[in-house]
């Protein structure tokens, strides 16, 4: 083996290839049929979208393993270890698993030079072809025509949102990204959206591959109810579901999309309604306006553009502070810092601005420029060295009453 160690194999991947990000599929559908040239036997649903992908892969994951299926779930970035990225049975696969598939990939890629997202890609779906599973739930990294994942056709797709998110690499309007993020449709298979107003390119390229377009408000709905909640499709309906434990209202977007997908392909996987109402209690995701700390009340989020922090300054709203909210905040170079900022300034007493590690990060002088392109008072703005700093003079600031809110990046959470 070319390596002992994940974090070995880690490290020569982020510096094999030219570039962090080379969108297109020929170089990694090349390995991949060298790998395994034969289809998944199970079924696939891909999740593309500018946000809710990794809950609408949580609740997928969790309703599926309450049906007992056996699953396998790709998604990324991981917050603290690598191995968060692919899951078997809602298990972390461990360091061993990942360095002999990483080894199986170095062997056949022969003189392939493939990035660090695609090697990891390329060894979760490996593992997920020897893991013996009923179902595999990939989530599409960037956009969704040229993303690594893409390799594999998906039985059913699922599109969260269609945003204004890596502009620079999906293009600059929603009807340009809709048509990205529609790149992971297959001919005569199900797609859903799971919010109402699609892009008409996503309408469109439907319509060219025939493919069923399932349209959250259309196809398929929700309502409150006393109770909690119930989904219906056509005759089809779903009574006393549980509130998903994931908190805000966005959230039964992301869980009513899922319920449609499944529905899609319940000939194949049919799941009960104890198993809905099972996996939307027993659920657990991290960095989504997740409360790791009281006291002050510390409160992590991966809201990282613009549609993200609509949402999180809706959940912060409903959240009644009898102290003050104070930000601990570092963002990428390739985001939409003063959009952001605008959203969530008027509910954020003090920003704690700070670096991350890495070339895409923002260095605290950017950061305090763009909280101040965005109307916030530089008395109400600090730079910090580091996060831990940061976080230790946000929670002085709160007090035992108020509340930090750490966000800008999955890298910040």
């Amino acid at each position: 083996m070319r390596f002992d160690t994940l974090d070995e194999w880690l490290d020569w991947q982020s510096g094999l290839h030219p570039s962090a990000i080379d969108l297109g599929l020929e170089r990694v559908a090349s390995v991949w049929r060298r790998l395994h040239p034969t289809p998944f036997p199970c079924p696939v649903i891909s999740v593309a979208g500018t946000n809710g992908k990794g809950s609408c892969v949580a609740f997928a994951e969790a309703i599926l393993s309450a049906a007992g299926y056996r699953v396998g779930s790709y998604t990324s970035p991981h917050l603290r270890r690598y191995n968060e990225r692919i899951r078997v049975a809602r298990e972390e696969v461990d360091d061993a698993r990942i360095c002999r598939a990483f080894e199986r990939i170095d062997q056949a890629r022969g003189a392939t030079s493939l990035t660090y997202f695609e090697f990891g890609t390329l060894a979760a779906l490996d593992i997920f072809a020897a893991a013996g599973l009923d179902a595999v739930v990939l989530e599409v990294g960037l956009g969704g025509r040229l993303d690594a994942v893409n390799i594999i056709d998906a039985d059913v797709a699922l599109i969260t949102t269609v945003d204004l998110d890596h502009v620079e690499w999906l293009g600059a309007t929603r009807e340009e990204i809709g048509r990205e993020k529609a790149g992971i449709m297959r001919p005569g298979a199900p797609v859903v959206f799971a919010t109402g107003d699609p892009p008409r390119s996503v309408r469109e390229q439907a319509r060219r591959l025939g493919a069923p377009l399932l349209v959250s408000g259309e196809a398929f709905g929700y309502r409150a109810t006393e109770q909690g909640w119930e989904w219906r499709a056509g005759e089809r309906v779903r009574r006393s579901l549980p509130i998903p434990q994931l908190r805000g209202a966005h959230q039964l977007d992301n869980a009513a999309a899922v319920l449609m997908a499944l529905e899609s392909i319940g000939h194949r996987l049919p799941v009960d309604q104890q198993a809905v109402r099972t996996g939307l209690q027993d659920l657990r995701l991290r960095g989504r306006f997740e409360i790791v700390e009281r006291s002050p009340l510390v409160i992590l989020d991966v809201a990282h553009n613009v549609e993200a922090a609509r949402l999180l300054r809706d959940n912060l709203r409903r959240m009644y502070s009898p102290g003050p909210t104070v930000a601990v905040f570092a963002m990428l170079g390739d985001k939409d810092l003063p959009g952001v900022a605008r959203l969530l300034a008027p509910l954020i007493d003090h920003w704690y601005a700070a670096p991350l590690q890495g070339a895409r990060s923002l260095p605290v002088a950017r950061l305090l420029e763009g909280l101040s392109a965005a109307g916030v008072d530089p008395a109400q703005q600090s730079g910090c060295p580091s996060l831990a700093g940061a976080l230790e003079a946000a929670r002085t600031a709160a007090g035992e009453e108020g509340r930090v809110v750490v966000f800008g990046s999955f890298y910040t959470v």
